[in-house]
């Protein structure tokens, strides 16, 4: 099948000139059917109607100009191919338009060179609506993307807070209650054999229980329920402890609460950047800075370690870096990495602090 014959419109106060382009492009045997305008009133009137492919417009024209036809649609955004079809008009004067996005110029007195212009135009502004179109489909894809991690990121969330929950509530209980037994036993029995068999259950019960805490606050930190800053706190100090290094805590947060989700995006990622250090950096101190001023929620860790270039970080902690940066977004926030080789490494997690409420809302709204 045939395509159907393109539409133009011509810009045009002298119906000579109308006539001259038109029977340049039968020459050229292109299919076009073209509409001449002379007035700034037909002109918008004949671009109100969807349909046009491109529009071939003189300079200079009665009371008004080209320019002010193309200025009138950029404001409109319509975009299609705009040629400028005039007599001479000096260089600096079709420099200037170019400059302003028009698609070309031709002189009236070559006006064979006209359907290979309009052709050029054409397809570079096909390329470009094309281009535009895969940008915006990959902008909803990616926003697509961001709601999906976001909700799976929350449903997580919302799991382990049950998981830990039926931890405590149900294995927690069970061994805290054989603890007890066999705590009784042990004070009762007097046959040494069935005292070493309720010794060694009994230390197995608190390796249970304390193993079972661990998966708790790993699943789902109970100190949060007294605030970020008190669990930053326990979480540095206990780190410290544990790796021997030297992690300090500075700061402080003027709000007594931060909405749950922000709380535990900005404990995750001060976790999981610890034990990045501990896994990477071969670093001695480490500093986490922490600050809720001007609506944001700032936490900066920062380590004396090794550092890493742009490309081996990207090897090195993408996915864990990933993932704190799909948690930041989630709450409407950003990760930032200063890094340089031998220079150590900074995290920082920026959270505007009204937008994180606004999505909680919008979310518990949903729900």
């Amino acid at each position: 099948m045939s395509s159907p014959p393109l539409r133009l419109l011509h810009l045009e106060d002298n119906p000579v000139d109308h006539g001259l382009l038109v029977r340049a492009l039968r020459r050229a045997e292109l299919d076009a059917e073209v509409t001449l305008v002379d007035t700034l009133a037909a002109f918008q009137q004949a671009l109100a109607t969807p349909g046009v492919d491109a529009v071939l417009a003189d300079y200079h024209l009665a009371g008004f100009s080209g320019m002010e036809a193309w200025a009138w649609m950029q404001q409109q955004g319509i975009e299609l191919p705009f040629i400028l079809v005039s007599g001479a008009i000096g260089e600096a004067t079709v420099a200037d338009a170019m400059v302003r996005g028009v698609s070309d110029y031709v002189d009236k007195q070559h006006l064979t060179r006209l359907p290979h212009v309009l052709q050029r135009a054409l397809e570079l502004h096909a390329t470009r609506r094309r281009q535009a179109e895969a940008a915006a489909a990959l902008a909803e894809s990616r926003q697509r993307l961001l709601e999906l991690t976001e909700h799976l990121q929350t449903s997580i969330d919302r799991e382990r807070a049950d998981i830990a929950r039926e931890i405590h509530d149900d294995i927690g209980g069970a061994l805290a209650a054989v603890r007890l037994d066999l705590a009784w036993l042990q004070r009762r029995l007097t046959d040494p054999e069935a005292l070493a068999h309720v010794r060694s259950a009994l230390t197995m019960a608190e390796q249970a229980l304390g193993a079972s805490q661990r998966i708790m606050r790993n699943l789902r930190p109970a100190v949060l329920d007294q605030g970020l800053m008190a669990a930053l706190q326990w979480l540095t100090r206990t780190f410290a402890e544990r790796t021997g290094l030297d992690v300090t805590l500075h700061g402080r947060l003027a709000r007594a609460a931060l909405p749950p989700r922000v709380e535990m995006a900005a404990y995750r990622t001060v976790q999981e950047a610890l034990t990045n250090v501990l896994k990477h950096a071969q670093a001695r101190r480490v500093r986490v800075e922490v600050s809720d001023l001007e609506d944001h929620l700032t936490i900066e860790v920062a380590d004396d370690g090794r550092g890493a270039a742009p490309e081996a970080l990207r090897k090195e902690r993408s996915f864990g870096l990933l993932g704190l940066r799909e948690r930041a977004q989630a709450v409407g926030g950003w990760l930032d990495v200063v890094t340089a080789p031998g220079e150590g490494m900074t995290l920082i997690l920026s959270v505007p602090l009204s937008e994180a409420a606004r999505r909680a809302a919008e979310e518990d709204a949903s729900l």
